[in-house]
């Protein structure tokens, strides 16, 4: 069985980790895990199926010398690259008023430049495969806008604006190659990151969203498994909601 080689960031929790497992249970795929740090990824190693095949690659991303070092390695030693998952995200929620410049350079550096950087790495991988598939964690927040999210909310928007963007550069310089450039946005998932919310918000948003419950980090971790799956071949540019209906 022909194996693919995908790289997920942030692989150590949430949606990150999730897709990990599901990636490992499907069998085809050979894994390259990031997280700021291998103790971070102790614990999922030791979920994984024995007979995966797999690479821990820690590199902070809020360090622009360690995502350069990550560049490098995978422009090196992983040429045969099939797939990136972009999914490492912080959040730094704040009034913006009173949002330190710290604090909004290492939103944008975490969430946009280096999905930006790591989309450029694939434009140079993937047409030397004739194929390739980025995947880039947005939110549903990006759409709707989120009170005391604001520099968060712009970077997830703005991964949106990438994948579209690229997806179209792509058919016009590769159009003899199956590159895809897809953006998800997930809904109010249960993650540590979203369990930290006020119980008053967490109801406010259970509101809104016609399925009546949260969504599971699995649900995600399926539907980016199909997306990169040649049945979703045809899926392109597009974002992909998972969100319950959420309104």
């Amino acid at each position: 069985m022909m194996s693919y080689k995908v790289l997920i960031t942030g692989a150590s929790r949430g949606i990150g980790r999730a897709i990990a497992l599901q990636l490992a249970k499907n069998g085809q795929y050979r894994l390259l895990l990031h997280a700021s740090s291998a103790s971070s990824l102790k614990e999922l190693i030791g979920l994984l199926p024995v007979e995966t095949e797999y690479e821990i690659l820690p590199f902070n991303f809020a360090n622009e010398e360690e995502v350069s070092q990550l560049i490098r390695h995978l422009k090196q030693t992983h040429k045969d690259l099939y797939a990136i998952v972009s999914n490492a995200g912080i959040t730094r929620d704040k009034g913006l008023a009173f949002q330190p410049l710290k604090e909004i350079d290492e939103l944008i550096q975490v969430n946009l430049k280096v999905p930006i950087q790591l989309a450029k790495a694939a434009m140079k991988i993937f047409p030397k495969n004739d194929r390739g598939v980025f995947i880039a964690l947005s939110s549903c927040v990006a759409e709707t806008g989120s009170a005391f999210q604001s520099v968060y909310t712009a970077t997830k928007a703005a991964n949106v604006s990438l994948c579209k963007s690229l997806a179209r550069e792509a058919g016009v310089l590769h159009t003899d190659k199956l590159i895809r450039f897809i953006s998800v946005a997930p809904g109010f998932i249960q993650t540590d990151m979203t369990n930290k919310l006020s119980e008053e918000i967490q109801q406010k948003y259970l509101r809104q969203i016609p399925s009546g419950r949260f969504g599971k980090t699995e649900e995600v971790a399926h539907a980016i498994e199909f997306l990169l799956s040649e049945n979703a071949s045809y899926i392109n540019g597009s974002e992909f909601k998972i969100n319950g209906g959420l309104l």
